[in-house]
């Protein structure tokens, strides 16, 4: 599954930050919320879709636990897209 996150701002820190962009699977994009904590017990992203996104989602033949799960990965690994001025080192820890 090839799905790529668009990242359009963060609010936050290093401890915990809410994210807010999209994610385009087979030229669909659907908006997407996210909270990121940092620190104890590691790195941990809990991410949020609409009903309505789900639903399309369904409607499409997608697994929606399945694309939530690879959201989050590719957010907990950094494999996303940044908007311009916005570096990984302000909200992620090295």
């Amino acid at each position: 599954m090839d799905l790529i996150v668009n990242i359009n701002n963060v609010h936050g820190s290093q401890m915990a930050a809410k994210i807010t962009g999209n994610f385009t699977i087979d030229n669909h994009s659907f908006r997407f919320t996210a909270i990121a904590f940092g620190r104890i017990g590691g790195q941990n992203i809990g991410a949020k879709i609409s009903k309505s996104t789900e639903r399309e989602l369904e409607s499409l033949g997608y697994n929606v636990d399945e694309i939530i799960m690879n959201l989050q990965n590719n957010l907990l690994h950094g494999d996303l897209n940044l908007p311009e001025g916005l570096k990984k080192e302000s909200f992620v820890d090295d």
